[in-house]
């Protein structure tokens, strides 16, 4: 087998096999070279070859959020690796372990006017886990690159005993930082960055390691030492308990739990669709139940005690309500840290969900209540209220969806984009058996359908991705890839611009509103479509909609692209009048 010549290439390779970080994104590039050979020769290691960066750091994130373990984007030097910035911003709010190794020039190349060459030294420093900046190996060949660590030395022999103790320093501090870096992402669930000098040449290859590596092993006890006597004697004699759920992987709560949450007259469940959490007695689509809720009625809303836990939370209406109508106890239970969305976090639980309900719920005991019935009766009044208007309203966004999700088959995965689809998605009861996705870390349109990609790719469910025609345009090399399975399905909804500026305050109908805002433009998939290989379906109307779903599904010898047509002009009106509606 052949392996880079350079030590410290071999070093990260093998670390990385070390800790079972299987699955390595490339982009080409020539500073990069030595772990682009290293790793393509080595059996061991899934590559991929995505020549965009920011689309690859992307599409790396992805397939870590299905297998949540560190997934490693390998790029060049120079502009290449700020391109992975957007994905490591997400990587690093969403909890997602994205190992990012940039190729750098030698520092001695570094602020003279090289090309291809920036600071990337901590250059992720505010959205990063750890950031390891390692060492370029001696080469005795080129002794100014390091001339301050070896000065002139007349005995020959001193002057190599000295050189191998460097190098053997170098080494040993490499080593070291690799595998903190390593060790961090696969323990904190998050992203890092390791920076690697390389000089050249940086092709030549050999049959045998140089190098072999410590392997520090990773600590990943839950060691929790928590009274939870008070906060179960607080719990115990509230009558009005919030539980409110973010973002969940599928299947990551014990169901015994959420059946003892579910029986507690005292507790109203809020789920979101990015929650992936079903039960008949909780309440998903937030906003469905309490969009447009007089002020008398959220005050019959506002809870004594606020539990969260999971990632961050899509609905703006129920941020708005919780920080106008605080709760006098809001606890979060989350192993790395909080954020206090409402300003009232007075309590975290560093545990894992399942940790913190195994030791917190057998001191707790139900409460009769009207709390939960009262809610609950509430959104059982909304849902066929929600029927009800679904038939009353024209073919628009609002319509499609209902179409769309409706028609989604047993055991999918469904990966949302952020904006307008996200927000249309989380006001509908979705099939339990599906998987639900989105980037909520940034809740940025770039890198949605890169992600998507990456994610079918690790999951052996088919996969649905459903996105505004914005957030897909501006992703588009996201399609320049040879990765993507037969049976991963992309639905645009193509409202020619940005939607949901429409939908927000603002001067609407103006030219400048159009140009500058909803970014009005009369662009189509088709071309692309044709282009990537995808076979192409369009729709207009409810009718045409309707009838190529139930095609859309079906085995094919290519992905496919359903590209839906709706109006512009009427869609916010008829988001906006469903909450009065539904009310």
């Amino acid at each position: 087998m052949k392996h880079p010549k350079i030590p410290l290439a071999q070093t990260v390779i093998q670390l990385c096999k070390a800790k079972n970080i299987q699955h390595i994104v490339l982009s080409p590039g020539s500073r990069n070279a030595p772990l682009t050979i290293g790793f393509t020769h080595d059996p061991f290691f899934k590559c991929y070859s995505i020549v965009d960066e920011r689309c690859a750091a992307f599409f790396a994130l992805g397939i870590a959020q299905q297998i949540k373990h560190p997934v490693a984007v390998v790029c060049t030097s120079g502009s290449a690796v700020l391109n992975y910035y957007p994905a490591v911003s997400e990587a690093y709010y969403s909890h997602i372990p994205l190992v990012v190794l940039s190729a750098d020039r030698p520092k001695y190349l570094v602020g003279i006017g090289d090309g291809q060459t920036i600071n990337q030294e901590d250059v992720f420093k505010n959205h990063i886990q750890y950031s390891a900046n390692l060492k370029q190996d001696l080469n005795p060949e080129k002794q100014n690159a390091f001339a301050e660590d070896l000065p002139i030395i007349k005995s020959i022999e001193n002057k190599i005993e000295k050189y191998l103790g460097l190098q053997q320093s170098i080494q040993h501090q490499n080593e070291t930082e690799i595998n903190k870096a390593l060790n961090t992402a696969i323990t904190t669930q998050g992203p890092v960055h390791i920076n690697i000098p390389f000089d050249e040449p940086l092709y030549q290859m050999v049959d045998q390691l140089s190098v072999n590596p410590e392997v520090i092993p990773f600590s990943n006890s839950e060691i929790i030492e928590e009274d939870y006597s008070a906060f179960a004697e607080i719990w115990n004699n509230a009558k009005r308990k919030l539980v409110l759920v973010g973002v969940l992987q599928p299947n990551s709560i014990e169901q015994q739990y959420l059946d003892i949450l579910a029986e507690d007259e005292s507790v109203l469940v809020l789920t979101e669709t990015t929650s992936n959490l079903h039960h008949a007695k909780f309440c998903p689509s937030i906003d469905k139940l309490i969009g447009a809720l007089t002020e008398d009625q959220l005050k019959k809303l506002q809870p004594e005690v606020l539990l969260t836990f999971g990632g961050l939370i899509v609905s703006k209406k129920i941020k708005k309500f919780l920080r106008a109508h605080k709760p006098k106890h809001h606890w979060h239970v989350a192993k790395n840290g909080a954020n206090d969305t409402f300003f009232v976090l007075n309590k975290v639980f560093k545990q894992s969900i399942n940790s913190f309900f195994t030791q917190f719920l057998p001191l707790t005991k139900a409460v009769k209540s009207n709390y939960n019935p009262f809610w609950s009766a509430q959104m059982e009044i909304r849902r066929e209220k929600h029927q009800d208007y679904i038939a009353t309203i024209p073919f628009s966004d609002f319509k499609a969806f209902d179409l769309i999700l409706s028609s989604i088959p047993n055991q999918h995965q469904l990966q949302v984009g952020n904006s307008s689809a996200i927000r249309y998605t989380q006001l509908f009861d979705l099939n339990p058996t599906l998987e639900v996705f989105c980037n909520r870390g940034t809740s940025g349109i770039d890198g949605s359908t890169s992600t998507a990609i990456g994610a079918s790719v690790a999951n052996t469910k088919p996969t649905v991705f459903i996105t505004g025609d914005l957030s897909f345009f501006y992703d588009s090399n996201a399609l320049w890839n040879n990765y993507i399975p037969k049976n991963f399905r992309i639905i645009v909804i193509n409202n020619e611009g940005g939607g949901i500026f429409r939908i927000l305050p603002g001067h609407k109908n103006t030219d400048n509103f159009d140009y500058y805002f909803e970014t009005k433009h009369q662009l189509t998939a088709k071309q692309l479509s044709k282009m990537y290989g995808f076979e192409y379906v369009k729709s207009t109307t409810k009718n045409d909609l309707a009838l190529a779903l139930n095609d859309f599904y079906k085995a094919s010898e290519a992905p496919k692209l359903l590209e839906i047509f709706t109006p512009s002009r009427n869609n916010d009106s008829i988001l906006l009048d469903y909450f009065n509606y539904v009310k």
